[in-house]
């Protein structure tokens, strides 16, 4: 792929002992929310899709229900972090993860990837899913702004940061 993300390490490195347990908090946060089967609200889907171009919306929509909310957290955290949040760079807040939907991990299979690294196809995968989730946007017509900030290379450093933040609370 052309661009290489910045918002996690690639899948092929390893991360530290104090990396990892650096994002224990926010770790932990996403599996109790990824245990609950509870679809966002109608509201809240309709807030995300809003935001988003056909194509981007049909993988959207491929999301498990906790991937949709987890999205929907980021993309509000996001746009209360920026002073301007335009359209594409919003897209970007909620398929910051759609990479997912090629991974066919449960939560506890999700953990066990995050603990042990890329060990098996399904487990690269998993730690290769901004990558992945780039080239299906690219595919499903993605804007370039929202490309560029999902692969690192936005010239908008504070909406880059604003994800990462977001991301990680």
């Amino acid at each position: 792929m052309a661009g290489v993300s910045r918002l996690a390490p690639s899948g092929t490195q390893r991360r530290s002992m104090s990396s990892w347990l650096s994002q224990l908090p926010h770790l932990t946060r996403r599996f109790f929310g990824a245990v609950s089967r509870r679809a966002p609200s109608s509201s809240d889907q309709a807030w995300a899709l809003g935001f988003l171009r056909a194509g981007e919306a049909a993988l959207w929509q491929r999301l498990g229900n906790a991937d949709q909310r987890h999205s929907i957290e980021v993309a509000r955290r996001f746009s209360a972090d920026l002073s301007e949040s335009p359209r594409d760079e919003m897209a970007g807040a909620l398929l910051h993860d759609i990479g997912k939907v090629s991974v066919d991990l449960g939560t506890f299979g999700r953990v066990l990837a995050t603990v042990v690294g890329p060990r098996t196809r399904s487990f690269r995968i998993y730690h290769d899913h901004e990558q992945i989730g780039i080239e299906l946007l690219r595919e499903a017509g993605s804007a370039a702004a929202t490309l560029s900030l999902l692969d690192g290379t936005t010239q908008r450093v504070d909406a880059l940061a604003a994800l990462r933040r977001a991301d990680n609370v």
